[in-house]
Order: structure tokens, then sequence, then C-alpha cells
């Protein structure tokens, strides 16, 4: 936690100290606040390190009985930082970013849904999911969303979700159709035979 003057204005420089100071003591989370304002910074050791403000709290704006202020600062308590919480915030803003979003829309499955309703909405048109994802590309989502180390770390994360998704829905491994089919084996043998068809 790096603390500045009460009412001095968090800049650029106070923030790299406080990352730098973080950085160093290998945390991944780093507090940087003036008393009335409090930014919330992860840090992620990459190269170069780098950092996010994953949320800000403003005092002054608070209003006590609304659950939506009150919760932010509960993340930043002891108890909420043994159950890490903190962590379980940031993945599922994560997951809400426009980044995780942008990546999502461009997977197969979902652009096989857009196909579907598309054709749906104008049958015997034909359209690929190639058009579809350069539709998206050049005139929907914002380009800011699918390029950069932020995106990439999106569509990374997503195609590796994906992956193990697929392994583990994949079939039976082999060993087990062995064990199956020498179950249907001997059901096959249990079964009484065929009668033969009356000429």
């Amino acid at each position: 936690m790096e603390i500045k003057a009460i009412g001095l204005d968090l800049k650029d420089d106070h923030i790299k100290q406080a990352v730098d100071y973080g950085a160093n003591a290998g945390i991944e989370w780093v507090i940087l606040t003036n008393g009335m304002n409090w930014q919330i910074y992860r840090i992620t050791f990459s190269k170069p390190i780098d950092k996010e403000l994953v949320y800000e709290i403003n005092f002054s704006n608070i209003n006590p009985k609304n659950e939506n202020h009150i919760e932010p600062i509960y993340y930043l308590c002891k108890e909420a930082l043994g159950k890490s919480l903190l962590d379980e915030y940031h993945s599922q803003k994560q997951a809400l970013s426009k980044y995780y979003v942008g990546q999502m829309i461009l997977t197969e499955t979902i652009l096989d849904v857009i196909k579907r309703e598309l054709k749906r909405l104008t049958p015997g048109v034909k359209i690929e999911n190639e058009e579809i994802e350069e539709v998206l590309r050049s005139d929907i989502i914002k380009r800011d969303v699918l390029e950069g180390d932020k995106a990439l770390d999106a569509k990374k994360k997503i195609q590796k979700a994906a992956n193990t998704y697929l392994r583990s829905s994949s079939p039976v491994p082999k060993k087990e159709n062995v064990a199956s089919t020498n179950n249907e084996s001997q059901l096959e043998k249990d079964l009484p035979d065929p009668e033969p068809a009356s000429t």
C-alpha cells in the first residue's frame, strides 16, 4: 500500500512508484491512496511488468446504504483477502471486459449461432462464418478490442478454456471402450439366436 498526503492528486509517478514497490516485493496487488481516493491495481509479472487498474473508490461519493458502493471496500479487508475475493472480483471483471467479450464473439461457436439466426432471418441465402467474422472485425467490434496485449491475452485464455472443455467432453478413453465392447459381446452371447425368416 502506497499512501500519499490527503488531498494530493494521484499522478502517474505515484502509480509507477506503487507498482515498482509491489513488483520488487513480488506482490500482485497494490493500493495507492491519498485517504479519499483509493486505486487498486493488479500487477502482471510479464516483460515489461504491467499493471491494471481493477477499481477505484472515492470516499466522497460513497453512499453507505448502497451495497454496490460498500462491497468494493469489503474486498480490501483481511477476511476478504484471506478468501481471495479480490481475485474472484478481478476474474469476473475480466470475463465481462470488452476484450473477452470481443474475442468470445469471434469463436466458431458464436459465429455458428449468428449464421444460424441470419439464415433463419433470410432463408436461402448462403452465409459463411468467415464472412460474418469479417463484418464483425471491420464494422462492428472496435479495433482496440481486437488488438493489443489485453486482446491477445483474452484470446489465449478463451482458446485454452475451449481446449480444456473439448478434452473433458471428448469420447470415452479406449480402455473403457474395450470394456464396453466386451460387455456388448457378452450381451450378444446372452441374447437368443434370431429365428430364421419364414419363406
